[in-house]
C-alpha cells in the first residue's frame, strides 16, 4: 500500500484515505490529500485504493468517497466520508479528540489496514 508521505512511521496519527481509482472525485482529491500530508509531517498519510484492497469493502459499506480513517496508538479516532477539500480535512485533524465510545467497524478496518 503506497504511502502519500514518508515511508517512515512517525509517532503521530495514521490517516488512511479510502478511495477508488475509477472515481473522478478521488483522482482530483489525491493532490489535496498529498498537500495535507505535507502540512502534517508528524502524521502518516496512506492512500488506499479500495478496488486493490477488496477486504476493505467486506468490512465497510462505502456509499461516497473519500472516506478517511484516522487512528492513533492503534485506536480509531474517526472513520467516515468527508468533503474532499483540504480545509475540511485540516479542520478535522486539528479538532480531533479521542472518541467517547469505540467503533467496532472502524477498529476492524484499522486492524486490516495495519496488517498489510
Amino acid at each position: 500500500m503506497p504511502a502519500a508521505a514518508s515511508a517512515l512511521r512517525p509517532a503521530g496519527r495514521l490517516v488512511y484515505c479510502l478511495c477508488a481509482e475509477w472515481c473522478g472525485v478521488c483522482r482530483e482529491w489525491r493532490a489535496r490529500f498529498d498537500a495535507l500530508a505535507a502540512a502534517h509531517p508528524q502524521d502518516r498519510f496512506v492512500w488506499v485504493d479500495v478496488d486493490a484492497q477488496e477486504a476493505v469493502l467486506d468490512i465497510l459499506d462505502i456509499e461516497t468517497f473519500p472516506v478517511l480513517l484516522i487512528a492513533q496508538d492503534g485506536e480509531p479516532l474517526f472513520c467516515g466520508p468527508v468533503q474532499p477539500t483540504a480545509a475540511v480535512a485540516g479542520r478535522l485533524l486539528q479538532g480531533l479528540q479521542r472518541p467517547a465510545a469505540a467503533d467496532p467497524v472502524a477498529q476492524q478496518l484499522l486492524d486490516l489496514l495495519q496488517a498489510r
